[in-house]
């Protein structure tokens, strides 16, 4: 049975999931993306030739719908959703890539019982290297989310997890892309400190950490193995190494998930959500 897909948002993030679903085949009659901006409109038009609309109308008919737009505007996006009549032979299926609202926040502004999955991708999804986490809320069942993983899976990898673990897991790979910028960023200010050109130092800085990242993910070694490789007694590395611990390095990423997780806890608390989605590893409990 044909499950048009409705995207609502034709950001980077939306555009990245739309650019998926048609290279692993999905036909493009299958999809529609709204998106309220006319020139962006006009953009994914000539590159993917879809249909972009309103949202009314991508709602219309759609089996799922995929909210990828910025948490501000979640509530007037779900308003229009829930006035739009399901008329599927199946329940339409929501599925939030909005960061920091828990799914019964969707699941109180539409018709009781709707089936919501909450996902928390990161932006590697534009090179189909994405590390996305989906956790089902109250009414969808396995079926639903073998339908998100489905969706997923042309554009990274895809676990399943509860959400308890959901704000933990925005801190650490949510938004772990731009902490490996910012790393990258003062490995090639140290290099360029040390005589390097900026080019060399970025092209060196690049592919060291893609090729480190590679063998984090294909070797089947820990960590732990794979930095003891590189770091022989009292040589070079033992001595950077030392001085990053020195000045902090592993306490600093633990207080910075720490904030991450506070930060996303407020925000759903600014957007009314009735209570925290059950974060791990802080310490402000209600």
């Amino acid at each position: 049975m044909t499950q048009r897909v409705a995207i609502i948002g034709g950001g980077k993030i939306g555009e990245a999931l739309l650019a998926g679903l048609i290279r692993s085949g999905r036909p493009v009659t299958e999809l529609v993306v709204a998106e309220r901006f006319a020139d962006r409109a006009a953009e994914l038009n000539a590159e993917y030739a879809v249909r972009v609309t309103d949202i009314a109308d991508a709602v219309d008919g759609a089996a799922v719908v995929v909210l990828a737009v910025k948490p501000a505007d979640v509530d007037a996006v779900l308003d229009q959703i829930a006035d739009v009549e399901d008329t599927g032979e199946t329940e339409r299926l929501l599925v939030s890539l909005v960061a920091g609202l828990p799914t019964r926040h969707y699941e109180d502004a539409l018709p009781a019982g709707a089936p919501v999955v909450r996902v928390m991708p990161n932006t590697p999804m534009l090179v189909n290297e994405a590390m996305s986490a989906v956790c089902p809320g109250r009414y969808a069942d396995a079926a639903h989310v073998a339908t998100v993983v489905a969706l997923l899976e042309p554009v990274g990898r895809v676990v399943e997890i509860g959400e308890k673990q959901m704000d933990a897991v925005t801190a650490l790979s949510g938004s772990g892309p731009a902490y490996v910028f910012l790393m990258a960023e003062a490995l090639i200010d140290a290099g360029v400190g040390l005589g390097l050109t900026r080019a060399m130092a970025t092209e060196l800085a690049a592919q060291t950490i893609r090729g480190a990242g590679v063998l984090l993910t294909d070797s089947g070694l820990s960590p732990v193995d794979l930095r003891a490789a590189v770091t022989s007694p009292a040589g070079t590395t033992a001595e950077a190494i030392r001085k990053l611990e020195a000045n902090g390095f592993r306490h600093g990423f633990y207080e910075a998930l720490r904030a991450n997780v506070k930060a996303s806890v407020g925000l759903a608390r600014a957007q009314g959500g009735s209570s925290r989605s059950g974060s791990v590893g802080t310490d402000d409990e209600d």
